[in-house]
């Protein structure tokens, strides 16, 4: 997951392969409860490791359960109907799957209960709930703004003689918390009427479903008139397996419809949901189809491809497809005409005012949006050249951010800013990487920074830093080096034998696992941090044979969303369009001394003029060989870090890389 104050996206030309989707979130938080109110233990697999999840796990193990996790795979010791714990107060973020259903379950089971979130939850309804269990007789208090978070619970004594009164215009998670919590107190027949039109009805019938599978059977007149049958009581069903986020693959679903196949990839294969799925977002299908996509489905996949271009623009009725909706925003952009979303009201009450967000980041690439209360209409850009590029803000929304990552396929071939897209954890941890994993885009346009230097200048950590700041990839050149000499040395060959050096990094297995390098499968990190490491490397590195051998495997880490390298002769030789060259330098005693303090915290032996004496030898061995000699690319920009921190130092870098960004 990228934990970062911003990603930019490159502009993207195709895609292709094969998608897993995480787990359901509202089935993942669904199940999570009810295993946690039923007899028996249950064990859930493929739940959805995400931000909302955490927290419901999180509260159910502040109520007693005993919670086992491995992988993702959970086991949940259920209550059995009872609270083990009976006071406690309860973070539940911004998760509305948790906060919804664990209110009614909790006011009905009674104990004394403080439930709270982040600021954005103190935002959102839940009047509508609180109202519907006050007829019930439940003791709930407001501990801030009436009708909102954060709530206090207390015992009372429940009436369960009169239907239950609910609206089911704002929220439908107000009627699942009640289906959900009902059971537990059904000593006679209890029910529910709607008032006013349901929204999110597929929601509704993901937790008929779910319910089910725990042996509740609800009896249904319409979509106004529920019953909860006397003696009902959850069971476990043993095991249970959560299905692929319908919503979540909304996103790869117009990455298929938008996106040409390149490199002989046949499309997007989505695994984990298809035409069996119980979530009523996989009716995106069909309207991603009215807008021109080619799909076809089994049981558990999805096949999309490209089919009409443009697409089609469509107007369409979306109370189906709450969450999914959003993501045909964005396909909009590329529809020929305008399409108009109607029945989108719950949009204004979700992680942000939906409509008014997709509103104003959608005007800011150049479309042209008319809002209204429950519907929006987009007309995409009219020319390549009208579109426009900016950061966009994601209003802490996962959805927002997985939406707009599609604009990077805009025609005018603009990158996009996605601003705090760590949001996307929520329920989809792994969308950029995954996006990154199928979405393609011209190799010149993979930007990348290179930080070239002497030895002991402190290139590599500067390197590594101002990649983890940006998302992007990183790339040690010298440990290439390093890993040549000792495979050479391992195998007998001479570190001044040019073509069998050149022979033994052309047959290098190497992977970087984090801050850890393999060759093969031994982690070689401490062994070719050596100061006989560095030598040996700067023998080889004078090869032109060696060098020429590893420059193909140096380009293959140019890779999406982008490369920050460091090395001697990155921006001079091996990647000379790159928009960001640094040339990074010290006087030789500070990076002595540098150096010095390295090794002696590692336990080795040295001396600070010996230290001095070889950097002074390398630097004119690395400054006067013939190939590629060190030294500052053409327009590189000098950075001297003698008396710079490290700090100063990323922040001198990312400010002259903001200077190459069109934002």
């Amino acid at each position: 997951m990228f934990d970062i104050a911003y990603l930019d996206i490159p502009p993207l030309t195709g895609a292709g392969g094969t998608v897993r989707l995480p787990g359901s979130k509202s089935i993942s938080n669904r199940v999570l409860l009810l295993a946690a109110l039923s007899h028996g233990n249950t064990t859930v697999h493929d739940v959805l490791a995400s931000d909302d999840t955490a927290v419901m796990l999180t509260a159910l193990e502040q109520l007693g359960c005993t919670v086992q996790k491995n992988g993702d795979t959970v086991t949940i010791n259920g209550l059995a109907g009872q609270l083990r714990t009976k006071k406690a107060s309860l973070f539940m973020g911004n998760a509305g799957t948790a906060m919804r259903p664990l209110t009614a379950a909790l006011a009905v089971l009674g104990g004394e209960f403080e439930l709270s979130g982040v600021a954005r939850m103190h935002e959102r309804p839940i009047g509508d709930l609180v109202d519907a269990l006050r007829q019930l007789g439940c003791g709930i208090d407001y501990l801030g703004t009436p009708g909102f978070p954060p709530l206090r619970l207390y015992p009372a004594v429940l009436q369960l003689n009169t239907p239950i009164r609910v609206r089911g215009d704002v929220s439908s998670q107000f009627l699942t918390a009640l289906l959900m919590a009902l059971p537990l107190v059904a000593q006679q027949d209890v029910c529910i009427e709607v008032v006013g039109e349901l929204i999110s009805r597929p929601y509704i019938e993901i937790t008929l479903n779910l319910l089910a599978r725990f042996g509740i059977r609800i009896k249904r007149e319409g979509w106004q008139h529920f019953t909860i049958p006397k003696g009902s009581q959850y069971q476990s069903p043993g095991h249970i397996h959560v299905e692929g986020d319908a919503s979540s693959a909304s996103y790869f679903i117009a990455l298929g419809a938008i996106a040409d196949c390149h490199s002989g990839k046949n499309g997007i294969e989505i695994k984990g949901v298809g035409s069996e799925s119980i979530q009523g977002d996989i009716r995106f299908v069909e309207a991603a189809q009215m807008m021109g996509a080619q799909i076809s489905s089994t049981p558990n996949s999805l096949h999309i491809s490209r089919g009409a271009w443009p697409l089609k623009a469509i107007d369409l009725d979306c109370n189906h497809i709450p969450d999914a909706a959003m993501t045909l925003a964005v396909m909009a952009l590329y529809a020929e005409g305008t399409t108009v979303l109607r029945n989108i009201a719950s949009w204004r009450v979700k992680e942000t005012d939906r409509i008014a967000a997709m509103a104003c980041e959608l005007r800011k690439l150049g479309a042209t949006v008319e809002e209204g209360d429950n519907y929006l209409k987009i007309t995409p850009p009219a020319t390549p050249m009208a579109w426009k590029t900016a950061p966009i803000h994601t209003y802490d929304d996962h959805r927002v951010a997985m939406c707009f990552s599609l604009a990077a396929f805009n025609p005018a071939r603009l990158p996009i800013r996605i601003l705090e897209p760590q949001c996307v954890a929520k329920t989809f941890p792994e969308y950029f990487e995954t996006l990154f994993a199928t979405a393609e885009a011209k190799t010149s346009q993979i930007p990348v920074i290179c930080i070239d230097g002497p030895t002991a200048s402190g290139k590599g950590t500067l390197a590594a830093q101002v990649a983890h700041q940006l998302g992007y990839h990183y790339l040690d050149s010298g440990s290439l080096y390093r890993l040549s000499a000792l495979a050479a040395t391992r195998a007998g060959v001479g570190l001044d034998d040019a073509a069998g050096v050149a022979c033994i990094a052309r047959s290098l297995h190497i992977s970087f696992r984090g801050d850890q390098i393999y060759l093969a499968q031994e982690n070689v990190s401490e062994a070719i941090r050596t100061e006989e490491a560095g030598v040996a490397a700067s023998k080889v590195s004078i090869h032109a044979e060696v060098r020429l051998a590893l420059l193909a495997l140096q380009h293959s880490f140019r890779s999406l969303p982008g490369l920050v390298a460091d090395g001697r002769d990155m921006g001079s030789v091996v990647f000379p369009d790159a928009p960001l060259k640094i040339y990074l330098t010290a006087s030789v005693h500070h990076r002595a001394e540098r150096r010095h303090k390295q090794l002696i915290s590692k336990g080795n032996s040295a001396t600070l003029q010996n230290i001095q004496q070889n950097l002074e030898a390398r630097d004119a061995r690395d400054m006067s060989r013939q190939t590629a000699p060190l030294r500052p690319a053409d327009n590189a920009m000098l950075l001297d870090n003698s008396d710079l921190s490290i700090e100063k130092s990323v922040r001198q870098v990312l400010d002259w890389w903001q200077g190459t960004r069109p934002f």
